[in-house]
């Protein structure tokens, strides 16, 4: 007899249909799965026997096949535990084959016919919403499964519940969710950038980074606060949106990372990996393609501290993902695509000590030491980053006084008001901030007065600053000048804007 049963899989962060065909027929004993299974769908033979009989079914005693549909893509993970298991029962008569038609089921089984939580639920589910067809899944997944709009979703407990509601013998009232609901659960800091004492320069730099989306490089001693105003930088950008929550829990839930019962990742991301990570730890890779930190932190901030300390092959693969927006990973069987718009934070000393330039602790480093510290940084990555800022020690009278910063929600809602200037000036570009605008698109938005043309020439001279930094200063300009809410840029953008890329030059040298 033969049933048939429907589950999803993961293509990189993109879900399909898998149809899961179950037959039962004359002859020895015996469980095969076909249809290019992965060592857990294989095993799943086993956790599938265990589970039917510890739920008080009986297994047929058959020549039983399993295929898995389509047959030339591979299947991984545990998900189809519970549609192979449903399937088989389906095929033995003991619940009615035709009540799986109209069903996606998905979830891993336990020997004694416990319905476990899998990764890469909500993917899954975004894939194949289109068939409009009802889903089941396990209790933990069941509030990410229900974020998807007009999603019908039926947790279940165990494999005994599972078949009791099909058999229409148990009702199981369907799950909801709310994604603004969801976004007020989760969307709150523990942290703000009315905490940080003084560092009022640095503070602009990080307004002005974070309203144009670039890349940002902190140098400063040890204590000076580097790491403490990077953990703050999530607190002044704008909420996700629910189309770019929905991007990021994508990458989450495949990567496992989700906490239980979270449906949404609501938070702008903060990634900030040790120097000792891999360069496939970093961007994504392995046998089984994942997403890297760079995809985990998509729509959100990478800070890499004590950026020096990272392997510089480490460092030199941040040089596509942060030009093209993605990660691209080839394998002899796929290539597979992993979104990575992020923005890079990065940290460092002036010297392997620290005290370089320090006002009052002497540097001990000797100038060959010193260049070969800073070496390990690429002139192409350093190019890559929009603005350098130092970052001095903070003086006792400003620790002793009392906080009088801004808050990160004021800072924040300057920050919105020229993203949207930003967002409508591009909506027709495919692109939302300053930082990705092409070199034809500075040219059109970024065109300057004769005042700024003479300023921005004196800087390239006597810096020598290449055609990439050019552009960089350009674009930083536009995000003052949107800042400030004026359509033209002026001598004034351009100084400040030259200030933030020059700082490495003067400090570094």
């Amino acid at each position: 007899m033969l049933a048939k049963a429907f589950s999803a899989g993961i293509s990189g962060i993109n879900g399909y249909l898998v149809e899961i065909e179950a037959d039962t027929a004359r002859g020895l004993p015996q469980t095969s799965i076909v249809g290019l299974p992965d060592t857990a769908v294989k095993e799943a033979k086993d956790r599938v026997r265990s589970a039917i009989k510890n739920s008080g079914f009986k297994f047929p005693v058959k020549k039983l096949t399993i295929n898995l549909a389509p047959a030339d893509t591979k299947k991984e993970g545990s998900a189809y535990d519970l549609p192979i298991a449903l399937g088989i029962l389906g095929a033995s008569g003991v619940i009615p084959p035709e009540s799986l038609n109209e069903l996606i089921i998905l979830g891993e089984l336990s020997l004694d016919g416990t319905v476990k939580p899998v990764n890469g639920i909500l993917s899954m589910i975004l894939g194949i919403r289109d068939l409009k067809k009802s889903i089941i899944v396990p209790v933990e997944n069941a509030k990410e499964a229900a974020v998807v709009s007009n999603a019908h979703v039926y947790p279940v407990l165990n494999l005994k519940q599972a078949v009791s509601f099909l058999s229409k013998e148990l009702e199981i009232p369907p799950q909801k969710a709310t994604a603004k609901a969801e976004f007020k659960k989760y969307s709150s800091y523990e942290v703000d950038m009315f905490d940080v004492k003084g560092q009022g320069f640095v503070k602009r730099a990080l307004e002005v980074a974070v309203a144009g989306n670039h890349n940002i490089l902190l140098i400063g001693p040890p204590g000076s606060g580097k790491t403490m105003l990077a953990r703050r930088i999530p607190t002044i950008i704008p909420s996700l949106s629910l189309e770019e929550a929905i991007e990021t829990t994508k990458l989450y839930s495949i990567s496992g990372l989700l906490s239980k019962n979270q449906a949404l990742v609501s938070k702008r991301p903060f990634r900030s990996p040790h120097h000792t990570t891999s360069d496939i730890a970093l961007v994504g890779g392995g046998s089984n393609p994942r997403p890297g930190e760079v995809s985990l932190a998509h729509h959100g901030i990478l800070f890499l501290d004590e950026l020096p300390e990272f392997n510089r092959n480490v460092l030199e693969s941040l040089r596509q993902p942060l030009e093209d927006g993605f990660v691209t990973i080839s394998r002899a069987a796929r290539t597979l695509t992993f979104p990575s718009r992020f923005m890079l934070v990065c940290a460092m000393n002036p010297c392997p000590c620290g005290f370089f330039s320090h006002p009052t602790k002497s540097c001990h480093c000797s100038p060959h030491r010193i260049e070969q510290y800073r070496s390990r940084i690429s002139g192409p990555l350093l190019d890559r980053i929009d603005i350098h800022i130092e970052v001095p020690p903070v003086d006792y009278k400003q620790l002793a006084d009392e906080p009088q910063g801004e808050c990160s929600k004021n800072i924040r809602n300057r920050v919105a008001v020229a993203r949207n200037i930003q967002y409508k000036r591009f909506k027709e570009n495919q692109i939302f901030s300053n930082a990705y605008m092409s070199h034809a698109q500075v040219k059109t938005h970024c065109k300057l007065d004769d005042p700024s043309k003479k300023l921005l020439k004196m800087a390239i001279d006597e810096l020598g600053l290449s055609a990439r930094a050019y552009d960089k200063i350009l674009k930083v300009s536009r995000t003052i000048a949107d800042l400030c809410r004026q359509t033209n840029i002026n001598s004034e953008h351009i100084a400040e804007a030259i200030q933030y890329r020059s700082l490495d030059r003067n400090i570094l040298s």
